[in-house]
């Protein structure tokens, strides 16, 4: 089975495929401190590393059905990060996550694509849950679901570290409207 990765246009970004010409653009989001502190064990990846995590993404949506896509802003077309829905062995339910480049936080990024790739997961996906998997430092990301709906569900434990499950239900989002 090959899986067409949908484009996904919002006010400001496009949500796409990943291209290997991505690389230089990622590994230098995966090597910044500050963007990696709260993901997983806030351990910093090498450039061979973000090339096997972008290749888990095309390979989650070839597997999957979903996934996580490669961001663009749309005005300068240069990549910014990745959002998107993902479902690992093991993991407690759909995830939809974030990770963008520190120089374009607080534009709302994360909220408008987070609320694209939500869309995709009630409306294409049709999952009835999709939670976010949060460090409980990371309040930026914990504001991000709560514009999102989400609300705080469970902890759990993700290889030995503690996270905070963040959660919305289609039908609690669909009263809310």
């Amino acid at each position: 089975m090959t899986v067409d990765v949908p484009t996904i246009d919002t006010e400001r970004l496009q949500l796409r495929p990943w291209r290997d010409n991505d690389l230089d653009a990622y590994a230098d989001i995966c090597a910044d401190q500050v963007v990696m502190r709260h993901l997983g064990h806030g351990i910093t990846l090498t450039r061979d590393d973000a090339w096997r995590q972008m290749a888990m993404f095309v390979g989650h949506w070839q597997l999957k059905g979903f996934g996580t896509w490669a961001v663009e802003e749309k005005a300068t077309r240069r990549f910014v990060g990745r959002i998107g829905l993902h479902q690992p062995e093991g993991w407690p339910d759909l995830e939809i996550g974030w990770v963008l480049a520190r120089d374009v936080w607080k534009n709302g990024y994360a909220t408008e694509g987070g609320r694209a790739a939500l869309d995709h997961a009630w409306n294409v996906v049709g999952v009835s849950k999709v939670v976010s998997l949060i460090i409980p430092e990371n309040t930026a990301s914990i504001r991000v679901a709560e514009r999102l709906g989400e609300t705080f569900e469970r902890t759990w434990m993700l290889s030995g570290l503690e996270v905070h499950i963040y959660a919305i239900e289609r039908s609690a989002m669909m009263h809310a409207r």
